[in-house]
This record gives C-alpha cells, structure tokens and sequence, in this order.
C-alpha cells in the first residue's frame, strides 16, 4: 500500500452495473455514488472520474444520471442492447479499459470501481505501465485473482454505512449488521 498524498493523480472508472447488481443482491440497496468517490478520492487530486452507465429507459433513471454528475462523475451512457430471444446486455468492459489506457498516462493511480474478473488484463496491463492500481468493489461479489492483484483492494462491504442507499428500509436493516442498523437511524 502507497501512502496517498494530496499531489497524486487520480482517475476513477466506475462500472455501474456491477456495483448496482451486487448491492441490490447483497444488501437491498444502492449505491450512494457520492461518498463512494469520496473514499475512491481519499484527498488527493482527481483528475477524472467515470462512470459507464447502460440506458434501460427505466423510470428515475435520468435523476440517477444527473445525481451523478452533481457528485462530479461524468456519465459515459450507451443504450441497453435487447437480443430477439429477449436476454438483455448493457456492459462498457471493453469501453472503460479503452478509457482507462487512453487516459493512464496523466494519472499517477487508476482506481477501478468494479469487481469483474474481466479486468484482470486491464489491471496487469496499467500496472505493467508502472500505474498503481486500487480496486474498490463488494468483497463478497468480487473476483478473488482480481483482489490479489490490485495494489490496493478497497472492500465496500466494510463501508456499507457510508457508501449505501436503502431500496427499502426493511430489506436493508434485515440483511446489515446490528452495529450499522443502529449507526442509520441516528
């Protein structure tokens, strides 16, 4: 682990998807994008921050898009592809990896925000380029090869008090800690 110091460079890409899938089977919650940045940040001097996002044409969704702005994220947007046999498929793998090498040269970290065992390659390859590369995801929900190679691991799990928004309050307090329960409802 690197100390962060207030001079580094940072670049945060945040694969939506993967973190709303996670804390929605996990917790019943979203994801307070905000905060998250926040601790992705950790004081030091963002240069950019990303978030890759699929149009699904779902009520509240555009809100969601510019709450995310609000908080400082571009919003990189692409509608989601629905196949004949009715499957549906709105990932930015490949667009956040392009956008991460394209832009790796001005930035002293690259913290990826997803917990997709389809970037290890992305990681090995930014690493190669001598990038220190963190990586904040559910640790219950992420790739254990992609962990171990990240130069730092970032658990939301250990910072559901800050980092989630309850879908429901029921669902939410059923499935967090009793010590976190008590901590939102203060």
């Amino acid at each position: 682990m690197t100390i962060k110091n207030k001079n580094q460079r940072i670049g945060v890409f945040i694969d939506v998807q993967n973190l709303y899938h996670s804390a929605k089977n996990l917790y019943d919650a979203r994801v307070n994008f905000k905060n998250l940045l926040l601790e992705a940040v950790a004081g030091r001097q963002l240069i950019r921050a990303v978030a890759y996002v699929a149009k699904a044409d779902e009520p509240g969704e555009a809100s969601f898009f510019d709450a995310l702005e609000k908080s400082g994220i571009e919003v990189r947007i692409k509608d989601l592809q629905v196949y004949s046999d009715g499957t549906k498929k709105g990932d930015w793998d490949v667009g956040l990896a392009i956008d991460a090498v394209r832009m790796n040269s001005g930035l002293d970290t690259i913290v990826l925000v997803s917990g997709d065992g389809d970037f290890i390659p992305l990681v090995e390859y930014l690493k190669a380029l001598g990038k220190y590369v963190e990586v904040m995801a559910f640790g219950k929900t992420t790739s254990s090869y992609l962990k171990e190679i990240a130069d730092e691991f970032f658990d939301i799990d250990s910072k559901t008090e800050d980092c989630l928004l309850p879908l429901s309050k029921e669902g939410f307090y059923k499935k967090i800690p009793k010590i976190i329960k008590t901590t939102l409802k203060k």
